[in-house]
């Protein structure tokens, strides 16, 4: 029931005139086609017998049935309601509306040309043409070209048909460029989706990826060309930790597009904004990232999936700042955004993991009791043994939790889980930070939990750990947390400890006094 609740949702919220296939105004109706969508409206994760027994009575054998029958009609009239959605509104991705008047026009003509009226077609399907080389939409205007072509043939007209011959030649040849950069752009991203060792391996072939992307540039100069070049250079930058230099490039090509130097019905600047803020929150300044984003989070509609992306960075700009209460607000503005559960099981585990860490990290304002926190951070979905950049944050807060409650054998067990995990995933140069706070947690064993013992002598390590570079995304391992703060908060969970064991101590001496 998930995707039918989800295009009921899309278009219910972003209807551009009332449809001609659902009364939406309507606030009662027997009709049960309608009672279906404000059931999915009012109860999103309804189950598939709950609907059934709301909308008949009871459930049987008839009753699922009929169910079956409703709920393909509703999707069918829910798909076909898709050409009424409202596509003006600037928070949406700037090349959509654009192509979708392009794929407009198109399926106007082809119905035209069907049904034999040739001078309309023409008239629309050169609009459709021009649209498509304005937005660089290559493939549209491949399809706007060849079906002029075919017109031409029926109207008897050879000099027109040989122009748009030519004309289709041309963007048949560039097409084969663009979709030649796009094989080598969406194989490299298809690696980034692998395992870690597939994303390393493709750390080494980045430079050949962006060789042959620039030299089809050189031959295309369109849009796309320039977009899965510019795509490339930036993924790279990411996998080597060059994030000053990503901050450069995004400043710099958004210049360009200001002078429209780069094609605006194409390029988004808010992709601009969101590499900006990340490469800001990776180049440790983490405040400005966070200022820049309180200003870019306006131009995401909540409804895209880029709005949770934006969020997830917003909400680790907030955490690396150090303001905890504005990372708490911004995940529960996550949370209360409607959509939020259209997105992948493995977002959704992402933003389990930073609620648990803004809990951990202000017990006092969680909604959780003790009891249900300490069970919550341990049911905290484990990613896999490959690591997918999350483990070592999943250990490091599972460990600091036993840490502040005493929980002596979980937390050397977890101890032992964090030095097998350094042996096997953390043996490289590039995840030096990770190696070097896993040491400090390991002092603190050693230490016998004393809090100024360990803070004497991680003093060396914490210097190293100032000191150690960013690694790049080719490395994975996210700190949700900067582990320079985390040792503070390690050090204060210890001197807590200690408190709080002295006045225990107190007590009993003061009773058997």
């Amino acid at each position: 029931m998930e995707k039918l609740s989800n295009l009921a949702r899309i278009v219910t919220d972003r209807r551009v005139k009332e449809s001609p296939l659902f009364d939406f105004s309507a606030k009662k109706s027997a009709h049960k086609d309608l009672k279906l969508i404000r059931l999915l409206e009012e109860a999103p994760d309804s189950t598939q017998l709950q609907l059934t027994k709301a909308l008949y009575g009871r459930v049987s054998a008839t009753s699922n049935t009929s169910f079956r029958k409703l709920k393909s009609r509703v999707q069918q009239k829910l798909l076909n309601h898709l050409y009424f959605l409202e596509q003006s509104d600037p928070r949406h991705l700037v090349s959509r509306r654009y192509e979708l008047q392009c794929i407009g026009l198109y399926h106007q003509v082809t119905i035209l040309y069907g049904e034999g009226e040739y001078l309309l077609a023409e008239q629309l399907l050169r609009k459709c043409l021009r649209q498509a080389l304005e937005g660089e939409f290559t493939e549209y205007a491949v399809l706007a070209t060849r079906l002029l072509g075919k017109l031409y043939v029926d109207l008897r007209q050879p000099a027109r048909y040989r122009a748009a011959s030519k004309q289709l030649q041309k963007l048949q040849e560039l097409m084969a460029l663009e979709d030649e950069a796009g094989q080598i752009y969406w194989s490299s991203k298809m690696a980034q989706a692998h395992t870690v060792r597939a994303r390393r391996a493709l750390l080494n072939d980045l430079p050949g990826y962006l060789a042959q992307l620039q030299q089809l540039h050189e031959k295309a100069r369109s849009y796309t060309t320039f977009n899965y070049l510019y795509l490339i250079q930036l993924t790279l930058l990411e996998f080597t930790g060059n994030y000053e230099e990503i901050i450069k490039i995004t400043t710099a090509t958004e210049k360009l597009w200001a002078k429209g130097k780069i094609n605006r019905r194409r390029f988004d600047s808010r992709f601009n904004n969101y590499m900006t803020a990340y490469a800001y929150l990776h180049n440790k300044q983490a405040s400005i990232g966070l200022r820049l984003s309180e200003g870019y989070l306006k131009d995401f509609h909540p409804s895209s999936g880029n709005w949770f992306f934006f969020m997830e960075n917003y909400v680790l700009l907030a955490l690396h700042a150090g303001q905890y209460s504005q990372a708490q607000q911004l995940l529960e503005m996550a949370h209360k955004n409607p959509y939020f559960r259209k997105q992948r099981a493995a977002a959704r585990q992402r933003w389990d993991l930073y609620k648990a860490y803004i809990y951990f990290l202000q017990p006092e304002n969680s909604p959780l009791t003790l009891r249900h926190f300490n069970q919550f951070v341990q049911t905290v979905p484990d990613y896999s043994r490959d690591k997918q950049g999350y483990n070592v944050a999943i250990l490091i807060l599972q460990y600091l939790n036993f840490l502040r409650r005493q929980d002596v054998e979980n937390l050397l067990a977890r101890l032992e889980s964090l030095r097998k995990y350094e042996q096997r995933h953390l043996r490289e140069s590039a995840t030096l930070r990770s190696q070097l706070f896993f040491r400090l947690l390991v002092l603190t064993v050693k230490e016998n939990f004393d809090p100024e013992a360990c803070e004497k002598k991680g003093q060396p390590l914490l210097h190293r750990l100032h000191e150690a570079p960013q690694p790049g995304e080719a490395y994975a391992e996210i700190e949700i947390i900067p582990y320079e703060a985390l040792w503070g908060i390690t050090l204060d969970i210890l001197r807590a400890n200690l408190a709080e064991d002295k006045a225990a101590e107190q007590a009993r001496r003061a009773r058997v006094a």
